[in-house]
């Protein structure tokens, strides 16, 4: 467990699912909600280029992603990543946001995806972007079986 947070971000604290839902519930055209999600992708800060890393680096994604997470003292997750493709950086700050601050059994017991259902944004992906998704997902899930384990 550690104290110092790596790559911080608002997601899950500052922007959270009810601010997010709030924001998303003004928005009935999928083009608002995809201007939203680019907006979403301001406020996620670079991932430091020595954290871009192979053994984070997620496959099946159109655009090259990194995604990890750390054990807090707290027994918290704190995850953090980024995207070459803004798009998909917009995806990766909603799922900070659903994510962020769980405990590992928290996060084995809800489905991290749920949140994109709230605000209507999975239904309207192509079939490879759901699939990116569904990767970023899975890897939610490999961290808090992990840290699960650990714990």
């Amino acid at each position: 467990m550690t104290a110092t947070m790596l790559a911080p971000h608002p997601f899950g604290d500052l922007i959270t699912a009810t601010s997010l839902t709030e924001k998303f519930s003004h928005f009935h055209q999928w083009e608002d909600r995809y201007r939203q999600l680019i907006q979403l992708t301001r406020q996620l800060p670079a991932l430091a280029e020595e954290l871009k890393t192979p053994d984070i680096e997620l496959t099946g994604c159109e655009n090259r992603v990194w995604l990890s997470s750390q054990l807090l003292n707290n027994g918290t997750l704190h995850f953090y990543g980024d995207s070459e493709g803004r798009i998909v950086r917009g995806l990766l700050a909603v799922l900070l946001t659903a994510v962020e601050g769980k405990t590992p059994a928290d996060l084995l017991q809800h489905d991290p995806l749920a949140l994109f259902d709230t605000l209507g944004l999975r239904a309207q992906l192509s079939a490879s972007r759901s699939s990116g998704l569904q990767a970023l997902a899975d890897a939610v899930k490999r961290a808090a079986q992990l840290h699960n384990q650990a714990a």
